[in-house]
């Protein structure tokens, strides 16, 4: 891990039992990335006493819907699904436990109506060409300082390391793709997709945009050409945990036909606040 890592990203990614989870002080929460389903039922109260131990307010967890019922008699409420997410046409259930009531209810609900009846009003609208002058392509080592630089430049904070070069050499060698639109020989806009190879999905993400550059239509663009990469790699589900108080994310998706899956409350931490996110999926 190198100094900036360190200083800038106190949440980790680590095992426990044979499933993955993400945990820490940034997000104040653990997010169950991957279940084992051999952990069951004592990853449960594991998860409570690891939860209780550090302080965090929110346990998130992504698991096949067979075994949402054994989360739900754990305290956890079940806030969005995504059909078909795992491998043989197993849905997806994303649930949370709250260790607080500040955190449990929404602070910008009539936002977040907004937001999503906006999102809603341009559904299944094709997006438009890309700029005169721009390129796309997907980026590859050599681009890696500069993705980092946008990334920077875009996010205060992020509940991953993507400012992090060597995360994004490490990620890029593993199971992310990521995709830029560039100008010349500057980065205007860069998306990523987290492939599961295993299950067949992938999350749609990272999603990058110069100021100067929002209300192009980029993100769109990005996203229609990720689709097709995704396709070509055999994935077949197609997903993305969006920022419930943007306007501009849920839009693109909604536009690409992507439906409403739920609302995950005060999530994840960006630019230095706990947001809401909300869930898009669509198949492939």
């Amino acid at each position: 891990m190198n100094a900036w890592f360190a200083a800038m990203s106190n949440d980790r990614i680590e095992r426990l039992g044979a499933s993955v989870l993400q945990h820490g002080p940034d997000n104040d929460r653990i997010y169950l990335m991957k279940l084992d389903s051999s952990d069951l039922p004592a990853i449960l109260p594991e998860l409570d006493a690891l939860a209780e131990r550090r302080g965090y307010s929110k346990i998130f967890a992504k698991v096949s819907h067979r075994f949402a019922e054994a989360f739900v008699q754990c305290g956890y409420e079940i806030e969005g699904a995504i059909p078909g997410l795992f491998r043989a046409g197993e849905d997806g259930a994303f649930l949370g436990k709250y260790f607080s009531d500040q955190r449990r209810v929404e602070s910008r609900p009539e936002l977040v109506r907004q937001v999503l009846e906006a999102a809603r009003d341009k559904a299944a609208k094709a997006p438009g060409a890309l700029p005169q002058g721009c390129l796309f392509r997907v980026a590859g080592p050599a681009d890696i300082e500069q993705m980092a630089e946008l990334y920077r430049e875009v996010f205060l904070s992020y509940p991953f390391p993507i400012q992090d070069p060597d995360y994004l050499a490490r990620t890029m060698e593993e199971n992310l793709v990521y995709f830029g639109i560039w100008q010349g020989e500057r980065l205007l806009a860069l998306s990523s997709a987290e492939m599961d190879v295993d299950s067949s999905n992938a999350e749609m993400t990272d999603f990058a945009t110069r100021a100067e550059c929002r209300g192009m239509g980029l993100a769109s663009f990005l996203l229609s050409r990720m689709e097709e990469a995704m396709a070509q790699r055999g994935i077949r589900t197609l997903y993305t945990i969006a920022r419930a108080y943007s306007f501009g994310m849920n839009i693109s998706f909604a536009r690409q036909g992507y439906a409403f899956g739920g609302t995950l409350t005060h999530n994840t931490q960006i630019s230095g606040a706990l947001e809401s996110m909300n869930l898009w999926y669509r198949g492939v």
